[in-house]
């Protein structure tokens, strides 16, 4: 499955995207080292077509360099204590699952970084699993990853055309930030996993109950009837839609990140089974 994930980054690598003045451009560039030739197919870059060859063969052959084969897979987790919830298992678990799920996909000559609270972590000198291990064993103890935070890095950081995970509940997503995500949706390749959450499908609780807000601590009494369990329902799949829109509409590739298997909540958001 991670060879199929790595082909599906790879197309996403390849789609046009505008980048202004109204004409579309693909994440390519010149002058990296030459990979092979192979038959040119919808989408490649005309100025890779090798005439040469294509006299030879008698079809449209494609000059593919290391930067058409290769990816730069970043990861940004959402460590925040309301991911540290859930019904069987805290939702880290899951998303942790799916950040290996994401790095397994690297090769030999693919970059991998990963952006923390403590700052962007790209092992120098180290290309394919080694830099995809490094990555995944990053950690940030004591300090929360701010989102708002972590998109300023990725942008001013990553390389255009890489492929960006997104791990999160989102709740500390600005009102005022589609913008931020469509900036980085035309910058990278982005997927967002977006948190179900553990009790999406009805609130336990009945009567009179204390809560206590996961991110704050703040704590407050409230009643919990048939009908505020209703609603809680309703609100959490209009949250799930909405955000999937906004996402959507900003230029990202979304899914829903499951408590029980967060490798298959990746794959599930690439269609793949």
């Amino acid at each position: 499955m991670t060879t199929q994930l790595r082909n599906a980054l790879l197309r996403g690598k390849r789609r046009p995207r505008n980048f202004g003045a109204g004409s579309p451009t693909n994440f390519r560039g010149d002058g990296y080292e030459f990979a092979e030739l192979r038959q040119y197919v919808a989408g490649d870059d005309t100025r890779r077509i090798d005439w040469a060859a294509t006299a030879r063969a008698g079809t449209l052959q494609t000059r593919v360099v290391l930067e058409d084969v290769a990816l730069t897979l970043a990861a940004i987790i959402d460590d925040s204590p309301s991911m540290q919830l859930g019904r069987a298992r805290p939702l880290t678990a899951a998303a942790t699952e799916a950040m290996t799920t994401w790095y397994e996909a690297a090769l030999a000559d693919d970059r991998c970084a990963r952006i923390t609270a403590t700052g962007l972590v790209a092992p120098l000198g180290m290309r394919g699993f080694r830099s995809a291990l490094a990555c995944a064993n990053a950690r940030s103890t004591g300090v929360t990853l701010a989102l708002p935070r972590a998109f300023d890095i990725a942008r001013a950081a990553l390389p255009r055309g890489a492929a960006l995970l997104v791990v999160s509940d989102f709740f500390d997503l600005p009102d005022d930030a589609d913008r931020m995500l469509g900036e980085l949706g035309v910058l990278f390749d982005c997927t967002a996993l977006f948190a179900r959450d553990p009790w999406y499908d009805g609130l336990p609780l009945g009567g009179f109950v204390r809560l206590q807000d996961a991110e704050t601590g703040a704590q407050r009494q409230f009643f919990i009837g048939r009908k505020q369990r209703a609603h809680y329902v309703k609100s959490v799949a209009q949250r799930e839609e909405l955000l999937s829109k906004r996402l959507g509409d900003s230029g990202w590739r979304t899914g829903l990140l499951h408590e029980d298997d967060g490798r298959q909540s990746l794959l599930q958001a690439f269609g793949l089974r």
